[in-house]
C-alpha cells in the first residue's frame, strides 16, 4: 500500500487552494466589503458559507465517490445527472470561469501598461492561453508544476497583500448601502456565487483524485483520507485570504471610493499600499492566480469530455483552450453579466447534490428523495436568475412576492419543503 508523504500532502493541499484562488476570489471581496461597509463581517459570514463551507464539503463529497460527479448526482437519472454535469463543466469551463481568469488578469495587472485596446487583450489571451495550454497537455505533472512551483509563489503573494491589508489603518469606513443594510448575511451568500468556488470543487474533484494517483495511491481510503485532507488544507487558506480581502476593502474607501468593482479597488489599494511597485506586484500575482486556476479547470474539463466521448485528452486541451480564447475577448463586463443569472440558475440544484449526496444511507431509495428535491431547486434557481437578470416582469406575480425573493433565495424553502415531503414518502413505502 502506497502512503504519500508529508511534503506531497502539504504540496496537495497548497496545490487545492492554488486550484481555488482564482480571478472571481480575488476581484468579489473587496467590493462587498465595501459595500456592506459596518456590516462587512455580517456579509463575510454569508459569503464565507458559499465560497468556502460548500467548496469544502464538496471535494469531500466527491473523495467518497472517487472524484466523480456523475456518480454524486446519479439519483437524479442518467439524463438528468449528465446535464447537470456538462452544464457544471461548461460554465466554471470554457464559458465562464477560463475566460474570466484571463480578461480578469489582464484588466487588473496588464491594461495599466498596454491600454483597454482590444488587440491588446487579444494577444495578451493568445500569450496566456499558450501557457495553460502547454502545462494543461501534461496532468500526470500538475502536482510537480502547480503543487511544487505556481502555488508557493502564489501563497506568498497572498501573504504580502493580506499582511498590508491587516497592518495598514482601516480609516474610513462608509454606511452600508444597496441590500447589505437589511440583509448582508444573505447577500454575502449569494454573492459568494460568484467566486464558482462549489462549481469548481465540483470540477476539481477529479484533478485531485488523479493528483493522489499520479503518487501510486490506489487504495480509496486512503484516497478518500488524503482529499479531505487537502480539501480541508485549502479551506483554512481560503478563510484567512478572504478575511485579509474583506479587511482590505473596508479601508478602501479612500483610496477608491465608490469602487465599480473590485479590479478597481485592487488596484487603488495596491497602489496605495506598495507605492510604484504596487502594481508590478499586483500584476505578477494577479497571472500566477488566475492561470493555476485556468490550468485546473482545463485539466479537469479535458479529462471528463475525453472520457464521454471518442476525442482523445490532449484534443480537448486545444478545443477548451481555444473556446476559452474567444469567449475572453468578449470582455469581463459582458462575461459577468451573462454568468450572475446562469449561476443564480446552476448552484441550487448543486448545492441540493452536494448536501443530499451526504444523506443517501438515510433513504430507502436515494432517486426518490434526491430528485425531485433538485427539480425544484432548478426550478426556483431559474426565477432567481430571472429576477437578477432583471426579466422578473416576464414572471406570475405570485413568483415576484415569494419568501426569500428580495434575497434571491426563494429556492431555499420550497427546497426544504419537497425534501421533508419526499423523505416522509420513502420511509413510509420501505
Amino acid at each position: 500500500m502506497t502512503n504519500l508523504r508529508t511534503r506531497d500532502i502539504i504540496a496537495l493541499g497548497f496545490m487545492t487552494f492554488a486550484l481555488f484562488i482564482g480571478a472571481g476570489n480575488i476581484i468579489f471581496p473587496p467590493i462587498v466589503a465595501q459595500q456592506a461597509g459596518e456590516h462587512v463581517w455580517l456579509a463575510a459570514l454569508g459569503f464565507l458559507v458559499t465560497a468556502v463551507g460548500l467548496p469544502v464539503i464538496t471535494i469531500i463529497a466527491l473523495s467518497r465517490v472517487q472524484g466523480s460527479i456523475q456518480v454524486l448526482s446519479s439519483p437524479l437519472g442518467k439524463i438528468a445527472s449528465l446535464i447537470l454535469t456538462i452544464a457544471c463543466y461548461l460554465a466554471v469551463g470554457p464559458l465562464f470561469a477560463t475566460p474570466r481568469t484571463a480578461t480578469v488578469s489582464y484588466e487588473i495587472g496588464f491594461s495599466s501598461y498596454f491600454g483597454t485596446s482590444s488587440s491588446s487583450l487579444l494577444i495578451y489571451s493568445a500569450i496566456y492561453f499558450a501557457f495553460v495550454t502547454l502545462i494543461s497537455l501534461y496532468p500526470n505533472k500538475i502536482l510537480d508544476t502547480v503543487g511544487y512551483v505556481l502555488s508557493p509563489l502564489k501563497i506568498l503573494s497572498l501573504v504580502i497583500l493580506g499582511g498590508a491589508a491587516f497592518m495598514i489603518p482601516a480609516g474610513f469606513i462608509p454606511a452600508p448601502i444597496n441590500n447589505y443594510v437589511s440583509s448582508p448575511i444573505s447577500e454575502g451568500f449569494v454573492n459568494g456565487y460568484l467566486t464558482m468556488d462549489t462549481l469548481g470543487a465540483l470540477v476539481f474533484g477529479i484533478v485531485i483524485i488523479n493528483a493522489i494517483r499520479s503518487r501510486g495511491v490506489t487504495n480509496e481510503k486512503l484516497i478518500t483520507k488524503y482529499a479531505m485532507i487537502a480539501s480541508l488544507i485549502s479551506g483554512i487558506g481560503l478563510t484567512l485570504v478572504y478575511l485579509s480581502l474583506f479587511k482590505l476593502g473596508l479601508g478602501s474607501h479612500d483610496a477608491a471610493p465608490n469602487a465599480a468593482n473590485g479590479a478597481i479597488i485592487l488596484h487603488a489599494y495596491v497602489e496605495h499600499a506598495f507605492g510604484t511597485y504596487g502594481s508590478m506586484f499586483l500584476s505578477a500575482m494577479i497571472f500566477i492566480a488566475c492561470m493555476v486556476t485556468a490550468i485546473g479547470l482545463t485539466c479537469a474539463c479535458a479529462e471528463y469530455f475525453s472520457q464521454i466521448t471518442k476525442i482523445t485528452y490532449k484534443k480537448w486541451v486545444f478545443i477548451l483552450v481555444g473556446f476559452a480564447f474567444i469567449i475572453s475577448n468578449l470582455g469581463l463586463t459582458k462575461l459577468i453579466a451573462v454568468s450572475v443569472p446562469v449561476l443564480s440558475a446552476i448552484y441550487p440544484p448543486a448545492i441540493v447534490v452536494i448536501l443530499l449526496g451526504f444523506c443517501w444511507k438515510f433513504f430507502n431509495k436515494p432517486s426518490h428523495v434526491i430528485a425531485p428535491v433538485t427539480a425544484i431547486a432548478f426550478v426556483f434557481g431559474v426565477i432567481d436568475g430571472l429576477k437578477v437578470a432583471g426579466l422578473d416582469g416576464f414572471l406570475p406575480l405570485a413568483f415576484q412576492s415569494l419568501p426569500l425573493t428580495e434575497q434571491n433565495l426563494a429556492w431555499l424553502i420550497p427546497s426544504f419543503v419537497v425534501l421533508v415531503i419526499a423523505f416522509a414518502i420513502d420511509k413510509l413505502k420501505k
